[in-house]
């Protein structure tokens, strides 16, 4: 197998890469600026920055940013050149930092420390479709507790999908396919934890709302199983890529599920749903005050690098874990790399720099993908789909 693939970058017109940059940040920069009334000066940040990204030269961040020298080093080279020749990775991660720095949350003043995405998620989190979600946590109670575990590792798996940033440009065609995991070693992830004697898990998060509520019941149903002896909770930061969990985040999701309403009077339909929802809420609450669940944040998670690249100190941190799941198709490019691998490339190959065996869940909603079978790839090319990108494809894949 090659050792080395094209780096993905957004300068072929029609590609999924300059669609990002073309179609889903035009229609996110709209949604930001009906969201949240910011002043004349945001809103003229905001939309240069808009123009420059999808027109213009990269530009560096002030001198007054924080993180200014530490953006010059990663970017060394990059400035004064069209965005589209940056890597698609640094160049959407760039974007997302600059759309900080154009509302204002990192400086002082009225804005600083507004999440210009929590419309969204907020809405999310209080919507019917996370009603739904809640109430479909009674049906757990009744299974054995290995078929709990591979039903939530599903939602988990498959919660990717309520993606926000994904469902901004999603076609009825794309959201109407039949879901098919394409790759699955779920029975290697299992067994790596049933191996140790005092398991350590250490979750990086992707998404907020819909996407974070199975990951935190499917961390509730690992203490509780003792298929972790403790989990480590890696979050952004400061908000990235729209929907990027942050602990604030998680804080909202633990109360929503501690708040889930209980049933009406005489209403027995729904109630042990309500409250297993609720028994979940109040299981992690208590797990985070006994230090059982710890939630942490790094800034690497918000960097525009392949995590080969990881900083020593986080690199020690996560090398002491039994296994470190790592959700989401952001973290998917960042653990194999964004380029463009022959998808018949082991995972192995490309995920065993990792400092802990490894178990990535991710939903397909970019063009990189490694680990797949000869046959599967065949046919999959043979529909004449979008299967790359179009976020009806998964895989469980795990390295030990």
């Amino acid at each position: 197998m090659p050792t080395t693939a094209p780096v993905i970058r957004s300068d072929a017109p029609g590609s999924f890469a300059w669609s990002v940059f073309h179609e889903r940040h035009p229609k996110l920069i709209r949604q930001v600026l009906d969201a949240l009334p910011y002043g004349p000066t945001e809103r003229a940040a905001i939309e240069e920055l808009l123009a420059e990204s999808t027109g213009g030269v990269l530009e560096p961040l002030g001198p007054d940013a924080h993180d200014h020298e530490q953006w010059l080093q990663w970017g060394q080279g990059l400035f004064g050149r069209p965005w589209g020749e940056a890597p698609f990775l640094w160049a959407e991660s760039y974007f997302y930092r600059r759309l900080l720095e154009a509302t204002g949350y990192f400086r002082p003043g009225a804005w600083q420390g507004i999440d210009p995405f929590a419309p969204f998620k907020d809405a999310e989190l209080a919507g019917p479709a996370v009603d739904a979600e809640l109430a479909a946590l009674g049906e757990l109670v009744a299974l054995a507790a290995d078929k709990r575990g591979e039903a939530l590792l599903g939602s988990a798996l498959w919660g990717n999908r309520a993606d926000l940033s994904f469902q901004i440009t999603a076609s009825r065609g794309d959201a109407g396919h039949s879901s098919a995991l394409i790759a699955d070693d779920s029975a290697l992830l299992w067994s790596a934890l049933a191996a140790a004697g005092s398991p350590k898990v250490c979750v990086i998060a992707d998404n907020a709302g819909r996407e974070l509520l199975p990951d935190l019941v499917l961390i509730d149903h690992l203490l509780v199983s003792g298929q972790a002896a403790e989990v480590v909770l890696y979050v952004k930061p400061s908000p990235y890529y729209v929907s990027d969990a942050t602990t604030a985040d998680v804080l909202a999701t633990v109360r929503r599920l501690r708040t889930a309403p209980g049933p009406e009077a005489g209403q027995q339909a729904g109630q042990e749903a309500d409250r297993e929802a609720e028994r979940i809420g109040r299981r992690l609450w208590q797990a985070m005050n006994s230090g059982a669940l710890v939630v942490r944040t790094h800034p690497f998670f918000s960097a525009p690098l392949p995590f080969h690249a990881m900083p020593a100190d986080l690199r020690a941190e996560l090398s002491g874990a039994t296994l470190t799941l790592v959700k989401g198709d952001l973290n998917y490019r960042r653990l194999v790399g964004d380029q463009l691998w022959d998808p018949t490339t082991p995972f192995g190959e490309r995920a065993g720099h990792f400092p802990s065996p490894v178990a990535a869940l991710r939903t397909l909603k970019s063009d990189v993908v490694v680990g797949l079978d000869a046959p599967v790839v065949a046919r999959l090319d043979a529909t004449g789909e979008k299967w790359r990108t179009s976020g009806a494809y998964g895989v469980v894949q795990v390295h030990c």
